[in-house]
């Protein structure tokens, strides 16, 4: 039988306790989500709703197809556009990472430039129109593809800590910078990767900017703006109500807002335990022999 000194108690015992204070608010949104709003107005948030009600996520799922729709959209955008950036990420961390690469440091230095200073709103916007992303699938992918600096420099100071040796070896053998780059940093490079791919993956699923500015047609909203429209017509139609002294049925303005939370962070949490087994490091150690 194993022995439990009085150490391990202690680090299982914080550990537990901060695994339920970070599982008590989701726990706590869903049972909002779940809540009579009338309960919801007299009582406040509570663990234990005083009266049932799925009606947030009916409302939600009203006209199915367009909430599916819109599911199938935002899951199509993060998946295709987080393989892309992890791929353009990738490739360039590997270049700025590439001792053989001249003038590296000064493409460092231009990168790192756009973390300090942004063109702005509008010559994005124009750019975008003049290449023709506007009402379609390109439009929710590509001007969010060019990577973030910070996960580019992620990926050279993890490439970095590769040995030399490995492409100095693979050069020998005949190997290109191609192979050499899939063949050995990329696979050695999987905890950064993944890192950076559940970044990336947030940003994608998360971004309803692009809808906004770029996107008119309703078959192509990606959930979040889809959701956002929703919350904003039930305010809005409460608020209406209110003004006109109108008595009637509450619209579950709180428990829509929860019943959203909920159903777009399904996705997330199934993705990032998958990943999580990819952060761990020290996968170069041994790599090579002396």
């Amino acid at each position: 039988m194993k022995k439990f000194s009085l150490s391990k108690v202690v680090m299982y015992s914080l550990v537990t306790i901060y695994s339920a204070l970070c599982l008590f608010p989701m726990l706590l949104v869903l049972m909002i989500s779940v809540t009579d709003e009338d309960a919801l107005l007299r009582n406040g948030y509570s663990f234990f709703p005083e009266k049932f009600s799925l009606y947030a996520y009916k409302l939600i799922f009203t006209g199915g197809s367009q909430v599916m729709q819109s599911y199938a959209i935002s899951i199509l955008v993060t998946i295709v556009g987080t393989v892309l950036a992890v791929l353009v990420t990738s490739m360039a961390g590997y270049t700025l990472a590439n001792k053989n690469v001249k003038n590296r440091n000064l493409l460092a230095l231009y990168f790192f430039i756009t973390m300090i200073f942004s063109a702005g709103i509008v010559p994005w916007y124009l750019m975008n129109r003049s290449l023709g992303l506007t009402n379609n699938i390109l439009a929710l992918i590509i001007p969010s593809l060019l990577f973030s600096p910070f996960n580019l420099f992620l990926v050279r100071n993890f490439m970095n800590g590769v040995p030399d040796s490995l492409r100095e070896s693979a050069t020998i053998d005949g190997a290109n910078d191609i192979t050499i780059a899939f063949r050995i940093y990329l696979p050695l490079c999987m905890p950064v990767l993944a890192t950076i791919a559940l970044f990336y993956g947030l940003d994608y699923w998360n971004n309803w900017w692009n809808a906004i500015m770029l996107i008119d047609n309703k078959e192509l909203y990606p959930l979040q703006f889809m959701l956002l429209q929703l919350q904003s017509e039930i305010s809005m139609l409460n608020e209406m109500t209110m003004l006109a002294g109108t008595s009637g049925m509450t619209l579950p303005a709180e428990s829509v807002k929860m019943a959203t939370a909920i159903v777009t962070i399904g996705p997330i949490i199934f993705l990032y335990p998958y990943l999580q087994k990819y952060f761990v490091k020290g996968l170069v150690i041994g790599s090579v022999k002396g």
